[in-house]
């Protein structure tokens, strides 16, 4: 099947999700141990290498199962994945668990996952992975955001803020999915130099890892010794260095996928959310109860509700350029810009914009 786009609307359409009876919670969940108990309703998540405390994706993703548990009577845990080479193992041990339902967090799982999903087709269990596509099985649900738009919203505020001329982004691994955050930001970046009559450059470089705080760190640091004044990185655990390299040279950060001001609040500028944990809290109950079907990928953007946006915290920030922010956001909520998630796209865009 094909991707969907997927509105908020359509996700509680219909019959609401009722409480149900469950018992039991998982490994960190305070309760019993992963497959004690009879709950019908058993939800394992499987992290990437980032683990469950990555100040990022895996929490927020872990933050939704909690609120199941907490809400509708869940029975959730986690698994957590130490390298790439514990994927299909953990979700098998997910499986073995007698989980209903198995969530993998990470676009680095994506094989995995669709061969436990293409090998156990007849099992009651189904999957989801987040940030992935589905290859195609029926029983394999993808979730997508479409995070070139919150990182168009903080590549503007990043241009309307930067005193320099001079910005800075720093992703993780190469892939589709961190080019969306990449080129977004570079989009938006363009559309406050367009609109402030600037010419505002920006430094790129790739950590190549999701895990090396030391790796973000050191380039950042260079980067702000060359008149970068403000980074956005995409780089989960290495990006956590970026902001704590902006702390000790007095510049700003942008953080990802949660509000990370906490990290550094006299630093952080903004952050690109991405709501995992309202997604999975959403979508869950409905993929488990066959309300969505499987087999698909879900594509999520702004304009979808509660799903994506920019941190409400903005106190570092001009009042002025905040509400301009949030009158783009309602901009590309109604398609009246077009977003780049790619070079190609990128470069479309900037001629459009006047500016190639």
């Amino acid at each position: 099947m094909g991707k969907v786009q997927l509105t908020r609307r359509a996700l509680l359409f219909g019959a609401g999700v009722s409480a149900l009876s469950l018992v039991g919670c998982g490994q960190a969940s305070q309760g019993n141990a992963p497959g004690q108990g009879d709950a019908p309703r058993k939800v394992v998540m499987v992290t990437n290498v980032g683990g469950i405390n990555d100040q990022g994706f895996c929490e927020l993703s872990w933050k939704g199962l909690q609120r199941l548990r907490d809400e509708l009577d869940y029975d959730v845990s986690y698994i957590e994945s130490r390298l790439d080479a514990d994927y299909a193992t953990n979700i098998d041990k997910a499986i073995d668990y007698g989980a209903n339902f198995v969530w993998s967090i990470g676009f680095a799982m994506s094989d995995a996952a669709a061969f436990a999903a293409k090998i156990n087709p007849d099992l009651d269990v189904k999957f989801g992975i987040v940030d992935a596509n589905t290859s195609g099985s029926p029983n394999l649900t993808g979730v997508l955001f479409a995070a070139q738009e919150p990182s168009f919203v903080v590549g503007y505020v990043a241009g309307r803020t930067t005193t320099t001329n001079k910005v800075g982004f720093v992703g993780g691994i190469e892939s589709d999915n961190i080019y969306a955050f990449e080129y977004g930001y570079l989009g938006g970046v363009a559309y406050a130099a367009r609109e402030l009559g600037r010419d505002i450059s920006v430094d790129r470089q790739y950590a190549q890892s999701f895990t090396d705080n030391a790796k973000g760190k050191s380039i950042a640091q260079k980067m702000f010794s060359n008149g970068v004044d403000v980074i956005f990185h995409a780089a989960g655990g290495s990006g956590v260095g970026v902001i704590e390299a902006a702390a000790e040279t007095g510049n700003y950060a942008i953080g990802v996928d949660m509000d990370q001001s906490y990290l550094a609040p006299n630093n952080v500028l903004t952050s690109a959310i991405k709501r995992v944990d309202t997604a999975l809290f959403d979508l869950t109950p409905k993929l488990i109860e066959g309300q969505i079907e499987g087999g698909q990928d879900l594509i999520l953007r702004l304009a979808d509700g509660d799903y994506m946006g920019i941190a409400e915290e903005h106190s570092l920030m001009d009042q002025q350029v905040y509400e301009d922010a949030l009158v783009l956001i309602e901009k590309i909520k109604a398609d009246e810009v077009d977003v780049p998630a790619s070079d190609e796209a990128y470069q479309q865009f900037l001629s459009e914009l006047g500016t190639a």
